[in-house]
């Protein structure tokens, strides 16, 4: 489809909102009504005024029941009018803990559809892109598991990779060729990514990575390997490591012999004592970088721009493991104020009001307030019905006839490095079972706080604690083996997601702890009120992340331990329910 036809469409869909939403909606429920889960409210009608006065608002626990039904090998109809052929596993960024959500083709042909769109968004919006020219990615194929009854469990991206929507995907406008996409192994996919991306820099006009944390672990990688990768391309040879065969027949391919030239402009410009505006320096003809700052991933904004000689960062769209949202209309805007606009054919948006005193307050896409707090509830084709996202959004202007959103927040995310996303509760609990460590050894934890360090790479989550000791007016001394023991305790407390990137040496840093001189947390508490807190209802903020308030704690600061063990990962944690043996045992077979 032209470019023209695609922005056309984009027109058509905003204009079209609330007729869109409406037919959508009644779409849905004529095919889904008469699932056993929709039966109990509707009783077999399509009526949006029963529809949104029976069916409940839910959270995943709610529905993961009937879910998990259709996993273990009941029919579709469980949940879902139409027959589920896949199941995406959410990154855990909602609530802390992986989910699966049953999917089939429509969802895939979504996702190619807002590719297609945001490609005609950047298009329109920047010169040269659409030349022909090339993208780095670092897409891979991940972990592919199954559920007991043989249904695929994988990520968004993975189960794309697989889909048939992908087949008719135009993967050549990327620098690395399919194989290193398919290639389950992530060192050796990042590896070739970085070389073919090398090899064809004259024609790279673009990075698109999914998160921005990825964009900063590639640069990472490519700081310990560049060397390597320069030998490559001087000697016209893939490393011996590199194993996979689809990879090494592929790149080789398109190394296509030895290029001495290439490899010496390479090492000299990885080789200087900064690595400021290295990926321009690298690739003289990239436009911008796609991928989303927004949210948890807005941490690394300074680190690319750095790294880009401040490109544009662009965050193109806003998806899920539930649905696609929207698309940024306006992409060289300041990634901080990015907004979405949502698409009206993509499943059926209600939001509640944040803080409402009127709980049963839910309004239609195109009757939210400008400027207004809500929570996002999807219906999806796919057996989520008015389902709670957990997300907070704020209407910041309107596209025709579809509202904007700017990301806020998840609910309770207080630390985040990665994907992984840990709540006040997880913190509150890792925190009660390290104060039976010091306790046992003397020690009380009077204040404490937290923020995500994300200044060096890999990031890692830093706790300040202040301390006192049972006894009044004690010294406080601290014991090396007590405090790396409370480090490894907090650490084993969070939650499996959190173990699983905290495994990879490149992905989470070892937990720290920086204990600080007795009264600091009544300083905090002085500067917060200074700056118009009320003394009596001032909390100590859980998370920080204001450089004024680190500079306090940082100035106060007298010790810091870290963990020196890698959190063990419990079979009970880490087994998606049995589906991984199932994926193994039809593999055998």
């Amino acid at each position: 489809m032209s470019l023209s036809s695609k922005l056309n469409e984009l027109e058509e869909l905003t204009s079209n909102a609330k007729q869109i939403q409406d037919n959508l909606l009644e779409e849905i429920l004529k095919v889904n009504a008469n699932t056993e889960y929709l039966r109990r409210f509707l009783h077999g009608s399509s009526d949006k005024e029963l529809f949104q006065k029976k069916v409940p608002v839910v959270s995943y626990e709610d529905v993961r029941p009937y879910i998990e039904r259709v996993a273990n090998g009941e029919p579709s109809d469980v949940i879902s009018g139409e027959p589920i052929t896949n199941f995406l596993i959410s990154s855990g960024t909602t609530g802390g803990k992986q989910k699966i959500f049953p999917v089939n083709d429509r969802y895939f042909e979504n996702f190619a559809f807002i590719y297609a769109l945001r490609s005609s968004i950047v298009s329109k919006h920047i010169d040269g892109v659409k030349e022909g020219g090339k993208s780095i990615t670092f897409l891979n194929m991940g972990l592919l598991s199954a559920t007991p009854f043989g249904l695929p469990i994988a990520s968004a991206v993975t189960n794309f990779l697989m889909s048939d929507s992908f087949k008719k995907w135009s993967s050549k406008r990327y620098a690395s060729p399919d194989e290193v996409m398919f290639c389950a192994d992530s060192k050796q996919s990042m590896y070739c990514h970085l070389l073919c991306a090398l090899v064809r820099r004259e024609e790279v006009v673009s990075v698109s990575v999914p998160f921005a944390s990825a964009l900063v672990q590639a640069i990472k990688f490519l700081e310990t390997h560049w060397k390597e990768l320069c030998n490559n391309i001087r000697s016209g040879h893939v490393s011996e490591w590199i194993t996979d065969l689809g990879c090494r027949e592929s790149v080789s391919a398109i190394l296509g012999g030895s290029n001495q030239e290439l490899a010496d402009l390479i090492e000299h410009e990885c080789s200087q004592k900064s690595w400021e505006g290295i990926i321009t320096r690298l690739w003289p003809n990239v436009k911008s970088i796609q991928c989303i700052v927004t949210g948890q991933m807005s941490q690394y904004i300074p680190t690319l721009e750095f790294y880009s000689n401040k490109l544009p960062l662009i965050s193109l769209s806003y998806s899920s493991s539930e649905t696609f949202f929207g698309v940024n209309v306006n992409p060289l805007c300041k990634p901080q104020d990015v907004s979405y606009t949502f698409l009206p054919n993509l499943s059926y948006f209600e939001f509640q009001p944040v803080d409402s005193r009127n709980n049963d307050e839910i309004l239609d896409l195109v009757n939210v307030k400008l400027g207004c707090f809500y929570e996002v509830l999807v219906t999806n084709r796919f057996g989520l019905y008015r389902y709670r996202m957990g997300d907070i959004l704020q209407v910041t202007g309107f596209y025709n006839a579809a509202p904007q959103f700017r990301f806020v927040s998840r609910k309770n995310i207080v630390l985040s490095i990665q994907m992984e996303a840990t709540t006040e509760e997880d913190v509150v609990m890792a925190l009660n079972h390290a104060r039976l460590v010091l306790e046992s050894s003397g020690l009380v934890l009077m204040g404490f706080t937290c923020y995500s360090n994300v200044s060096s790479v890999p990031g890692h989550y830093v706790l300040y604690w202040e301390l006192k000791t049972k006894t009044p007016n004690g010294i406080v001394k601290l014991d090396n083996k007590v405090m790396v023991e409370c480090c490894r305790v907090v650490e084993e407390s969070f939650n499996v997601i959190y173990k699983k990137f905290r495994s990879k040496s490149d992905s989470i840093g070892a937990l720290e702890i920086r204990v600080v001189q007795q009264g600091t947390f009544d300083s905090l508490m002085e500067y917060f009120v200074s700056n118009g807190a009320s003394p009596s209802q001032y909390k100590t903020p859980l998370s920080v992340n204001s450089p004024e308030v680190l500079a306090i704690l940082e100035e106060k600061c007298v010790a810091r331990f870290f963990s020196d063990k890698i959190p063990p990962i419990l079979v009970d944690e880490g087994n998606n329910d049995g589906s991984q043996d199932a994926a193994n045992r039809r593999k055998s077979n």
